[in-house]
């Protein structure tokens, strides 16, 4: 430790005695050359902070509650239920259930992606961005759409985007507050199902004929979701009623207030 002590000694030495040998004009362009480089540094690690993803993308088929679930996580009301919408809800706000919240808090980017098959593309072009992705599952019809819930489903978690940036998706089982709907675990259990016989058959396809697709699960098992590269979690509530705790919960895992 003395040694060190002794050679910093000498080394803040001899930069005095180098100092005192400059012409002042050349320490002073030396300090501004010191002060700019650090503003710099302090505003590219800023950028890359700010730059971090806040877009959470809300997803589903046709019917299953997405915007209701946008309407309750933005304004805290179901807005007495709304009907089927073709068009793209997108705005950034602060979760309703933060409002009486003390200090600055980070505002989401939330896009409700309508179901129909032929607004796919618009899910294509905002999955690049997302920092999450919530599946909205019908729990009360869930048995007579299983198939196309699946193949949906499906999709979003074969997107490469999607596998390589391990951008979260949560399963939110909607509508769970009526008796007749179904549990997550039996939707969960079904869901996986439905995806194992849909991997084996589009597996069984050339990759001639698979675009953009990453293949899911394991050779040789039954597939579940937690053999996905990206975290799936799977939760349940209710749009209408503002039963979605669960839904707050995952993006603000995600999205940091």
């Amino acid at each position: 430790m003395d040694e060190w002590v002794r050679q910093a000694e000498a080394w803040v030495g001899r930069a005095e005695i180098w100092i005192r040998q400059q012409p002042p004009e050349q320490i002073y362009l030396a300090v501004a050359v010191v002060a700019v480089t650090v503003l710099l540094l302090v505003a590219g690690v800023s950028c890359l902070k700010s730059s971090k993803p806040n877009t959470i993308v809300l997803s589903g088929l046709s019917g299953s509650g997405k915007t209701i679930l946008f309407y309750q996580l933005r304004d805290g009301s179901s807005h007495q239920g709304t009907v089927t919408s073709m068009e793209q809800n997108n705005d950034t706000f602060v979760l309703h259930s933060e409002l009486e919240r003390k200090g600055k808090i980070k505002p989401i980017h939330v896009v409700d992606v309508p179901g129909h098959a032929r607004l796919k593309p618009k899910l294509d072009e905002v999955l690049p961005q997302a920092a999450g992705i919530i599946y909205v599952v019908d729990a009360l019809d869930f048995l007579s759409t299983v198939q196309a819930t699946a193949e949906y489903l499906y999709d979003i978690l074969t997107k490469a985007t999607v596998v390589k940036k391990r951008v979260p998706v949560l399963i939110f089982c909607n509508k769970t507050d009526k008796v007749t709907a179904h549990s997550k675990e039996f939707i969960k259990k079904q869901l996986e199902k439905e995806i194992n016989k849909l991997r084996e058959s589009r597996n069984a396809l050339s990759s001639a004929d698979i675009t953009d697709e990453v293949k899911l699960g394991n050779p040789g098992e039954a597939f579940n979701f937690s053999q996905c590269q990206n975290k799936v979690t799977v939760a349940e509530g209710a749009g209408l009623t503002g039963n979605v705790s669960a839904v707050e919960q995952f993006i603000r895992e995600y999205v940091k207030a």
